[in-house]
């Protein structure tokens, strides 16, 4: 995971703290927007995750050459 896909899920995470915690004070009705904000940040996490893979870590390449060796 790089850097700004760490922080996106973070800022994520944090708002919908932030989110539920105004909810249970102001309600619902206050914390609607934060909790939108949080849900299109999610949804690019998401985007950048499908956009850009990763590509396999040492151990699962030492694996998939054992399983080709068999």
């Amino acid at each position: 995971m790089k850097l700004a896909d760490a922080l996106i899920l973070s800022l994520a995470l944090a708002l919908i703290i932030i989110g539920i915690h105004q909810t249970l004070t102001a309600g619902i009705g206050f914390s609607y927007s934060i909790f939108m904000f949080a849900v299109a940040l999610l949804f690019w996490f998401q985007y950048r995750r499908v956009k850009n893979p990763e590509p396999p870590s040492n151990e699962e390449k030492s694996t998939q050459k054992k399983r080709k060796k068999r």
